[in-house]
Protein backbone atom coordinates (compact mmCIF):
# COMPACT_ATOMS: atom_id res chain seq x y z
CA UNK A 1 0.00 0.00 0.00
CA UNK A 2 3.47 2.45 0.02
CA UNK A 3 2.70 3.26 -3.61
CA UNK A 4 3.57 6.74 -5.09
CA UNK A 5 0.09 8.05 -6.24
CA UNK A 6 0.88 10.52 -9.12
CA UNK A 7 -1.77 11.86 -11.06
CA UNK A 8 -0.10 11.55 -14.34
CA UNK A 9 -0.60 9.69 -17.45
CA UNK A 10 2.45 10.00 -19.43
CA UNK A 11 4.88 7.02 -18.79
CA UNK A 12 7.71 9.11 -18.91
CA UNK A 13 6.70 11.75 -16.19
CA UNK A 14 5.44 8.68 -14.45
CA UNK A 15 8.88 7.27 -14.02
CA UNK A 16 10.57 10.89 -13.06
CA UNK A 17 8.09 10.79 -9.80
CA UNK A 18 8.26 7.24 -8.81
CA UNK A 19 10.23 6.78 -5.70
CA UNK A 20 13.83 7.06 -5.37
CA UNK A 21 14.17 3.23 -4.15
CA UNK A 22 12.29 1.76 -7.05
CA UNK A 23 12.91 4.57 -10.03
CA UNK A 24 15.33 2.54 -11.62
CA UNK A 25 14.59 -1.23 -11.53
CA UNK A 26 10.84 0.59 -13.19
CA UNK A 27 13.11 2.19 -15.84
CA UNK A 28 15.01 -1.06 -16.37
CA UNK A 29 11.85 -3.47 -16.19
CA UNK A 30 10.43 -0.65 -19.00
CA UNK A 31 12.81 -0.99 -21.38
CA UNK A 32 12.95 -4.97 -21.34
CA UNK A 33 9.51 -5.47 -21.79
CA UNK A 34 9.32 -2.92 -24.71
CA UNK A 35 12.63 -4.05 -26.36
CA UNK A 36 11.04 -7.83 -25.88
CA UNK A 37 7.97 -7.63 -27.04
CA UNK A 38 7.67 -4.02 -28.80
CA UNK A 39 4.03 -4.39 -30.27
CA UNK A 40 2.99 -3.32 -26.78
CA UNK A 41 1.76 -0.05 -25.66
CA UNK A 42 2.32 1.93 -22.77
CA UNK A 43 -0.36 3.69 -20.31
CA UNK A 44 -0.83 4.71 -16.94
CA UNK A 45 -4.09 2.95 -15.17
CA UNK A 46 -4.26 2.78 -11.54
CA UNK A 47 -1.15 4.20 -10.89
CA UNK A 48 0.53 1.86 -12.41
CA UNK A 49 2.21 1.63 -15.91
CA UNK A 50 0.73 -0.75 -17.67
CA UNK A 51 1.64 -2.55 -21.30
CA UNK A 52 -0.58 -3.88 -23.55
CA UNK A 53 -1.67 -5.92 -27.06
CA UNK A 54 -5.26 -6.75 -27.23
CA UNK A 55 -6.11 -5.91 -23.64
CA UNK A 56 -4.11 -5.40 -20.61
CA UNK A 57 -1.26 -7.83 -20.47
CA UNK A 58 0.86 -6.57 -17.18
CA UNK A 59 2.52 -3.79 -15.45
CA UNK A 60 4.98 -2.07 -13.21
CA UNK A 61 4.44 -0.52 -9.82
CA UNK A 62 6.60 1.97 -8.47
CA UNK A 63 6.46 1.52 -4.50
CA UNK A 64 8.47 3.17 -1.92
CA UNK A 65 10.34 -0.47 -1.24
CA UNK A 66 10.13 -2.43 -4.01
CA UNK A 67 8.60 -2.94 -7.55
CA UNK A 68 5.59 -5.22 -8.65
CA UNK A 69 4.91 -6.61 -11.74
CA UNK A 70 1.42 -7.85 -12.22
CA UNK A 71 0.41 -9.97 -15.12
CA UNK A 72 -3.41 -9.18 -15.41
CA UNK A 73 -4.18 -13.08 -16.29
CA UNK A 74 -1.60 -14.59 -14.49
CA UNK A 75 -3.82 -17.34 -13.04
CA UNK A 76 -3.43 -18.69 -16.69
CA UNK A 77 0.08 -18.43 -16.95
CA UNK A 78 2.80 -21.52 -16.40
CA UNK A 79 5.04 -19.91 -14.14
CA UNK A 80 7.69 -22.84 -14.27
CA UNK A 81 10.61 -20.64 -12.80
CA UNK A 82 8.35 -19.20 -9.44
CA UNK A 83 8.70 -15.82 -9.87
CA UNK A 84 4.84 -14.87 -9.08
CA UNK A 85 5.24 -14.11 -4.97
CA UNK A 86 1.34 -13.44 -4.67
CA UNK A 87 -2.16 -12.68 -6.22
CA UNK A 88 -4.53 -9.94 -6.03
CA UNK A 89 -7.38 -10.45 -4.56
CA UNK A 90 -9.97 -12.03 -6.28
CA UNK A 91 -9.19 -10.93 -9.66
CA UNK A 92 -6.79 -13.15 -12.19
CA UNK A 93 -3.89 -11.00 -11.45
CA UNK A 94 -0.60 -12.29 -10.25
CA UNK A 95 2.63 -10.57 -9.68
CA UNK A 96 5.97 -10.39 -9.13
CA UNK A 97 7.39 -8.63 -6.52
CA UNK A 98 10.66 -7.22 -6.23
CA UNK A 99 13.58 -5.50 -3.97
CA UNK A 100 16.70 -5.63 -6.26
CA UNK A 101 17.18 -6.91 -10.19
CA UNK A 102 20.11 -8.74 -9.40
CA UNK A 103 18.18 -11.89 -8.27
CA UNK A 104 15.74 -11.48 -10.95
CA UNK A 105 15.81 -14.77 -13.70
CA UNK A 106 15.46 -12.42 -16.53
CA UNK A 107 14.82 -15.14 -19.45
CA UNK A 108 12.24 -16.55 -17.12
CA UNK A 109 10.69 -13.00 -16.55
CA UNK A 110 11.39 -13.00 -20.78
CA UNK A 111 9.83 -16.10 -21.26
CA UNK A 112 6.48 -15.12 -18.83
CA UNK A 113 5.95 -11.96 -20.91
CA UNK A 114 6.23 -13.52 -24.06
CA UNK A 115 3.57 -16.17 -22.74
CA UNK A 116 1.26 -13.47 -21.65
CA UNK A 117 1.30 -11.71 -24.51
CA UNK A 118 0.73 -14.54 -26.95
CA UNK A 119 -2.13 -15.55 -24.42
CA UNK A 120 -3.59 -12.27 -24.82
CA UNK A 121 -3.68 -12.42 -28.47
CA UNK A 122 -5.62 -15.70 -28.83
CA UNK A 123 -9.32 -14.15 -29.12
CA UNK A 124 -10.60 -17.50 -28.65
CA UNK A 125 -9.18 -18.30 -25.46
CA UNK A 126 -11.82 -16.05 -22.77
CA UNK A 127 -10.11 -14.98 -19.65
CA UNK A 128 -10.75 -17.54 -16.64
CA UNK A 129 -13.45 -16.34 -14.37
CA UNK A 130 -12.51 -14.08 -11.45
CA UNK A 131 -11.67 -15.84 -8.58
CA UNK A 132 -13.82 -15.45 -5.42
CA UNK A 133 -12.36 -14.37 -1.65
CA UNK A 134 -13.62 -14.24 1.94
CA UNK A 135 -15.31 -11.27 2.84
CA UNK A 136 -13.12 -9.14 5.31
CA UNK A 137 -14.75 -8.91 8.48
CA UNK A 138 -15.46 -5.56 9.84
CA UNK A 139 -13.66 -4.78 13.15
CA UNK A 140 -15.36 -4.40 16.20
CA UNK A 141 -13.79 -0.79 16.76
CA UNK A 142 -15.16 0.69 13.41
CA UNK A 143 -18.32 -0.94 13.49
CA UNK A 144 -18.92 0.87 16.52
CA UNK A 145 -17.61 4.09 15.63
CA UNK A 146 -20.18 3.66 12.13
CA UNK A 147 -23.21 3.27 14.75
CA UNK A 148 -22.91 6.72 16.83
CA UNK A 149 -24.66 9.89 15.62
CA UNK A 150 -21.62 11.88 15.53
CA UNK A 151 -20.19 9.80 12.51
CA UNK A 152 -23.46 8.91 10.20
CA UNK A 153 -22.22 11.15 8.01
CA UNK A 154 -19.10 8.51 7.80
CA UNK A 155 -21.65 5.30 7.89
CA UNK A 156 -23.51 6.85 4.84
CA UNK A 157 -20.45 7.33 2.82
CA UNK A 158 -19.17 3.96 3.39
CA UNK A 159 -22.31 1.99 2.55
CA UNK A 160 -22.50 4.01 -0.43
CA UNK A 161 -19.20 2.41 -1.49
CA UNK A 162 -18.81 -0.53 -3.73
CA UNK A 163 -17.71 -3.80 -1.93
CA UNK A 164 -14.19 -3.57 -3.06
CA UNK A 165 -13.84 -0.24 -1.60
CA UNK A 166 -15.03 -1.82 1.52
CA UNK A 167 -12.57 -3.74 1.33
CA UNK A 168 -10.00 -1.23 1.40
CA UNK A 169 -11.01 0.23 4.03
CA UNK A 170 -11.31 -2.55 6.45
CA UNK A 171 -8.17 -4.07 5.24
CA UNK A 172 -6.47 -0.94 6.16
CA UNK A 173 -7.87 -0.15 9.84
CA UNK A 174 -7.54 -3.44 10.80
CA UNK A 175 -4.07 -4.35 9.77
CA UNK A 176 -2.58 -1.18 12.24
CA UNK A 177 0.09 -3.13 14.30
CA UNK A 178 -0.48 -0.37 17.36
CA UNK A 179 -2.98 0.85 19.04
CA UNK A 180 -1.80 4.43 18.07
CA UNK A 181 -1.59 3.69 14.45
CA UNK A 182 -5.03 2.11 14.85
CA UNK A 183 -6.53 5.12 16.35
CA UNK A 184 -4.82 7.07 13.85
CA UNK A 185 -5.71 5.14 11.05
CA UNK A 186 -9.42 4.66 12.22
CA UNK A 187 -9.92 8.98 12.84
CA UNK A 188 -8.61 9.34 8.94
CA UNK A 189 -11.07 6.51 7.60
CA UNK A 190 -13.68 8.54 9.38
CA UNK A 191 -12.55 11.92 8.22
CA UNK A 192 -12.44 10.78 4.62
CA UNK A 193 -15.52 8.60 4.46
CA UNK A 194 -17.79 11.32 5.60
CA UNK A 195 -17.04 12.91 2.44
CA UNK A 196 -17.70 9.71 0.38
CA UNK A 197 -13.78 9.02 -0.19
CA UNK A 198 -12.01 5.78 -1.11
CA UNK A 199 -9.13 4.89 0.58
CA UNK A 200 -7.08 6.17 -2.27
CA UNK A 201 -8.46 9.72 -2.10
CA UNK A 202 -7.85 9.67 1.62
CA UNK A 203 -5.39 12.18 1.46
CA UNK A 204 -7.49 15.10 -0.34
CA UNK A 205 -8.52 18.41 1.34
CA UNK A 206 -11.58 18.69 3.14
CA UNK A 207 -13.33 19.86 -0.25
CA UNK A 208 -15.71 17.84 -1.66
Amino acid sequence: MDCSRAKTRDPDEWLENAPAFSRQMAVQLREWFLRWEPDLTESIKWNVLCFSGRKLVCGVSACKKHVAIPFFRGTELDDTAGLFTGGEANTNIRAIRLTSLESLNRDALRVLLHSAVVLDSQREIPAAPKQKREPWPVPDFFAKALATKKHRAAAEGFAKLSVSCQREWLVWVSTAKRDETRERRLAEALAALAHGRKWIERKMGSRR
